[in-house]
């Protein structure tokens, strides 16, 4: 098998995992807060084995490290209201309105990447919006789990973006620790404090620790490491375009195991198809300007 062949097949297996988080996330019978926590504390844990097989160090200054951590609240808080829009709503909904995210790094991209905006970027936009407005109406039973989706798109345009500008001068897996670590401290105060507000069971039933640690290990440390491989070999701009597969990935996976909770209006399939058109142009233009291979690719779900 030739070489890119098979790195095409590993990059789309990453996606399909990415794809598969809105789909644990409905199976784990925890709350949003729980369901975070232990992700995140699997994962560090998972991170930590991984380093120390391979005898990597961690240690950073404490400035760069309080930087990463309050990045890496951003995560926790797009985590958070991402788990929280599925348990609201549904996967299929939850995927398409997540999908603004793109909308979101078309208006915060330029501000911090100090560039011009460029005139498809508001066309895009606006298409988008347009996609929304079709799913939105015909959807509205699912209002709040698509208001917590869109929340969830802008903190993950704000994180990808942050990304961008802090994986210049750090090591991406050092990176990926503080900020996993900045999360679950986030994590762990909606835990202490919000469940009380908002009762939440937090004690995982048998099946939920097989999903748990599939979602923490495989999802979350797996997943990130393959991304790393996968940025070294191919160009950020396939990494990109293949990413914009995942709700496709995620809505067929869904139908197939959910047919009558997750079956929509055709309305629906309508808008969530214009606005993945929406976004692979956005990607095929920014790929066209070489601007694609300047930004970070985040492969964190």
């Amino acid at each position: 098998m030739r070489e890119e062949y098979k790195y095409q097949i590993w990059l789309h297996l990453a996606v399909f995992i990415f794809g598969t988080t809105g789909i644990l996330g409905k199976l784990i019978s925890l709350g949003s807060y729980a369901l975070v926590w232990y992700r995140l504390l699997i994962a560090l844990f998972a991170l930590l084995l991984i380093f120390g097989i391979a005898k990597r160090s961690l240690a950073i200054d404490r400035r760069t490290a309080l930087a990463l951590m309050g990045v890496g609240l951003i995560l926790g808080a797009h985590w958070l209201t991402f788990f929280e829009a599925i348990k609201r709503s549904n996967v299929s909904v939850s995927l398409v309105c997540f999908s603004s995210v793109a909308l979101f790094t078309s208006f915060i991209e330029p501000i911090l990447y100090r560039r011009r905006i460029f005139w498809s970027e508001p066309l895009i936009g606006l298409g988008i919006v347009l996609g929304f407005y079709f799913v939105f109406r015909f959807e509205f039973e699912f209002a709040a789990g698509m208001l917590l989706s869109g929340i969830s798109a802008a903190l993950a345009a704000w994180f990808t973006v942050l990304n961008g500008l802090l994986v210049r001068r750090l090591d991406p897996r050092v990176m990926t620790f503080y900020e996993l670590l900045g999360a679950f401290c986030l994590a762990s105060l909606c835990l202490g404090v919000l469940s009380q507000v908002e009762p939440q069971t937090v004690l995982p039933k048998p099946l939920d620790l097989l999903w748990l640690a599939i979602l923490g290990v495989v999802c979350t440390a797996f997943s990130f490491m393959l991304s790393i491989q996968l940025i070294r070999r191919i160009t950020p701009y396939s990494f990109v375009m293949a990413i914009n597969l995942e709700p496709i990935y995620a809505i067929l996976l869904a139908l197939a195991i959910w047919p009558e909770s997750e079956t929509m209006s055709l309305e629906f399939y309508y808008g969530a198809a214009f606005i993945v058109a929406m976004i692979f142009l956005n990607s095929y233009l920014k790929g066209k300007r070489g601007f694609m291979g300047k930004q970070s690719v985040d492969s964190i779900r």
